[in-house]
């Protein structure tokens, strides 16, 4: 090993070469310097202490544990309570349900018999799911269920609970989820099948019955092989089903004519709400097609022979054979202008509309509540049911079109249609309209080349 003035002797007396400058002989020997100090320093760095010389302190605390008997004593000392839940079945009574629920208290029972709000839970539906809280014995101190009317009636929270020696009923305003849903079918046999084999909801098809009745009877118009799709919305409360909304937009192949509606109900518009074309033009007919759902016509607008009198004769109207009580809808908005029976007819209800239409509804067995003459009806209100009465071999519907009392074709007659969508409110419309065609697309999206029957 070199000491360090020998270094530096070694270091001055050496002979450089030609050309090295005195800046080069200052950085070499400033990085031998360098060096041996890095050296030095490392060689007489201190030691890190070893950590199994270093002394250990130990704590230690005693902790008491409550004594298992005080802690049982004071679990008595609160009361128990219970929560159950239970879905309302099909021709449930109130002690069926309140004993599936837990719920063993005849004051509780009792009042919900009298009170007329709780006495609404009694008439909830099927498939309704009801929750209750209840004491160690059996006593209700809680009780909470939903209800709904029907599609538009509002959804309400019914309540019970214990108010200190007795009870309080109380209904709130439900605050709904609204969920989108989408489902399509192929009609092989029926309408009913088709949408039960896609799981939609008996409401919702008979929502795409009214949507379309202007222009497809369903009783006869169906083909195997027709197609539908529907958009339609569904309200939850906390995770639980309350029931079905609006069908928001559906399309119908039938016998290779598709026909689409719209729900459109921008609170800008003048017009309200309704089901239009992609094209705008409201689907309200003045007319609906058929004054009997799902029936079959027996007899036709034409020359036939009579029945009874065994004669050749115009039949001057269109018969619709269905099962005695079968409801009889108006076909159309008018006013009554005779109830009563007539003649062959039976008993008839004649009602008129709008200019010179007219129509007539013969062998009803029974009118509905409160027909008289000069009663306003709405287009789809029931206003009869279907019998046998006057010259009829069977139950059916005799229906009459009539324009300046003169029966025509109602088959084959160009029903009137109500006001497209106005300027202003055709452009909102498209955007909706847009989104509703995306979702067809998503449900079929190999189908295509159907023929969009004109409106």
């Amino acid at each position: 090993m070199f000491s360090i003035d020998k270094i530096i002797r070694i270091s001055a007396g050496s002979k450089l070469q030609s050309g090295s400058s005195r800046k080069t002989r200052i950085i070499t020997s400033t990085a031998f310097f360098l060096a041996l100090c890095a050296f030095g320093a490392a060689g007489v760095a201190p030691m890190a202490p070893d950590a199994a010389n270093l002394p250990v302190k130990s704590i230690t605390e005693e902790l008491s544990l409550p004594a298992l008997q005080e802690q049982i004593a004071a679990l008595s000392r609160n009361e128990q309570q219970f929560l159950s839940e239970e879905t309302i079945r099909s021709g449930d009574t109130l002690a069926a349900l309140l004993s599936r629920l837990g719920v063993h208290d005849n004051d509780a029972a009792a009042f919900i018999k009298s009170d007329r709000t709780a006495r609404s839970l009694l008439q909830l539906r099927p498939g309704r799911l009801v929750q209750a809280r209840t004491s160690a014995d059996g006593s209700l101190l809680w009780l909470s269920a939903t209800a709904s009317d029907g599609r538009d009636a509002p959804v309400r929270n019914l309540v019970i609970e214990r108010d200190g020696a007795g009870f309080k009923a109380t209904e709130t305003a439900a605050a709904l989820e609204r969920r989108v849903e989408m489902r399509t079918g192929e009609i092989r046999s029926s309408l009913f099948a088709a949408t039960d084999a896609v799981q939609l909801p008996d409401q919702v098809a008979m929502q795409l019955v009214d949507m379309f009745s202007t222009d497809i009877d369903f009783a006869s118009d169906l083909r195997r092989g027709d197609r539908f799709n529907v958009v339609y919305e569904t309200l939850w409360q906390r995770g639980e089903y309350v029931r079905t909304g609006r069908i928001l937009a559906a399309e119908f192949v039938n016998a290779g004519k598709t026909y689409q509606a719209v729900w459109f109900d921008d609170p800008e518009s003048k017009q309200g709400g309704g089901y239009y074309g992609f094209d705008g033009k409201s689907l309200k007919k003045a007319f609906l097609k058929s004054p009997v759902e799902f029936s079959r016509i027996s007899s036709g607008f034409a020359m036939r022979q009579h029945p009874i009198s065994g004669q050749w004769k115009q039949h001057k109207g269109v018969d619709y054979a269905a099962p005695t009580g079968t409801p009889i809808r108006a076909t159309s908005d008018g006013v009554v202008e005779f109830a009563g029976r007539q003649g062959g007819y039976g008993n008839l209800i004649v009602i008129k509309h709008a200019g010179k239409f007219s129509t007539a509804y013969g062998h009803l067995s029974r009118f509905a509540s409160g027909m008289r003459r000069g009663m306003k009806v709405s287009q789809g209100e029931v206003i009869g049911y279907v019998g046998s009465t006057g010259w009829s071999t069977g139950p059916h519907l005799h229906y009459e079109f009539r324009v300046a009392n003169e029966p025509r074709n109602p088959l084959t007659i160009d029903m009137p249609t109500a006001q497209p969508l106005a300027a202003a409110d055709l452009q909102r419309f498209k955007l909706v309209a847009a989104e509703m065609s995306h979702r067809f697309a998503l449900m079929n999206p190999n189908l295509s080349g159907t023929k969009i029957a004109a409106k």
